[in-house]
């Protein structure tokens, strides 16, 4: 079952899916790369400071063999001694420590960067039933770790095994000889001993670097089926975002019908579209449309318009063109300045002669390019 949901998952990790396993923790790691970088370290900084070290061990062997009768009888001396002995010691051991620290945290950054999780560091019980665990073994990642442990054990014990062989003669020599010259030699041979481990251990550790990165890679990839899941939970349900569009336009229409009492005239077509203008010409460069709308809406604009006794005039281009190039709140486009300045004068010789009494003129006719009448040339 583990195999075949793997292989359904074909699909590159997204960068949600890469965060969330940064803050489990789950990143590519290298336990011999990291083991082998210390080994490393340790042994450069051994060979480096060799000859302060031995000075450092050579002290500490005077300090237990040699004081004055004066210092015999202080009650001090054993503090002054393990004083002494302490800092000769901190003055080996310090420079491969530090060299060892820093390795550690080198390390990790070659392979995933540093990084800290706490949900790593809380326990997980499961862990501990012994049916996952042999599960774990037979598994893929289980059967690596095994070749890997075999191969270190066959690679690094047999290297050791022929230096062994091959040094023996100078392995039995350090007893042999001064004892300066046999702690220097043993320790050459340490050192030499670690350096061959260190670079065995380096070897069997960038592979597994490489494999790590592609078991990483491998294990975070996800199914069509996570990725449109995962685009759902990110963009929000089509339920909810179709709720919020709903919700965004019935705001807009409030707002709209807010502000069509301001409008100088309303143009219809004459029941499927409705299109409100408002101009004034001491602040206003051109007319500019308030509200419009098609069908039901642009009948709630004609009642509207009605209520407040806005003038309506039927001109069914000039309001499918106007429909079809002018947002709300947005002016005329220059195309249309003829023919809405035929509308406006014709508001306004309407208004004249009501007031004086006259005869009203003939409603105008403009004429549009049915090019700017976009998908509503036919409606």
């Amino acid at each position: 079952m583990a195999d075949q949901e793997q292989e359904d998952r074909t699909e590159q990790p997204s960068e949600k899916r890469i965060r969330e396993a940064r803050e489990k923790g789950d990143l590519p790691r290298s336990r011999d790369l990291s083991g082998s970088m210390v080994v490393l370290a340790a042994v450069a900084a051994l060979i480096s400071t060799g000859h302060d070290a031995m000075e450092h061990a050579r002290t500490i062997y005077r300090l237990g063999l040699s004081y004055s009768r004066e210092a015999l009888f202080a009650g001090q001396l054993p503090v002054h001694a393990w004083y002494d002995a302490l800092h000769e010691a901190v003055g080996i051991v310090a420079p491969i420590a530090v060299a060892t620290l820093l390795a550690a945290l080198g390390a990790p950054t070659l392979l995933g960067g540093l990084n800290f999780s706490a949900e790593a560091l809380q326990p997980k019980f499961e862990r501990l039933d012994p049916i996952a665990g042999l599960g774990k073994i037979f598994a893929l990642r289980g059967l690596v770790e095994l070749g890997k442990s075999l191969l270190k054990l066959l690679m690094i014990g047999g290297a050791l095994l022929i230096l062994i062989r091959s040094w023996q003669p100078e392995i039995m020599e350090t007893g042999r000889g001064v004892v300066g010259a046999g702690i220097a030699q043993s320790l050459g041979l340490l050192g030499r001993a670690g350096l061959i481990f260190g670079v065995m251990l380096g070897l069997i550790g960038g592979v597994d670097a490489i494999w790590q990165r592609f078991d990483y890679s491998r294990r975070q990839r996800m199914t069509k089926q996570e990725l449109r899941d995962e685009h759902k939970e990110s963009d929000g349900s089509p339920e909810l975002k179709g709720r919020i569009r709903q919700v965004q336009q019935q705001m807009s229409r409030r707002r709209m019908m807010q502000e069509l009492p301001k409008a100088d005239v309303v143009i219809v077509n004459p029941t499927h579209f409705a299109v409100a203008l408002q101009y004034d010409d001491g602040r206003m460069r051109a007319p500019k449309v308030i509200a419009k709308g098609v069908d039901v809406l642009a009948q709630q604009i004609r009642l509207v318009a009605a209520s407040h006794r806005i003038p309506l005039v039927e001109a069914p281009p000039l309001a499918r063109a106007l429909y079809a190039t002018t947002d709300i709140g947005r002016e005329v486009p220059a195309s249309l300045y003829v023919a809405v300045a035929q509308v406006l004068a014709y508001v306004y010789q309407v208004k004249q002669a009501v007031t004086h009494g006259m005869t009203p003129p003939e409603p105008p006719r403009p004429e549009v390019d049915p090019d700017l009448m976009g998908p509503y040339r036919d409606n």
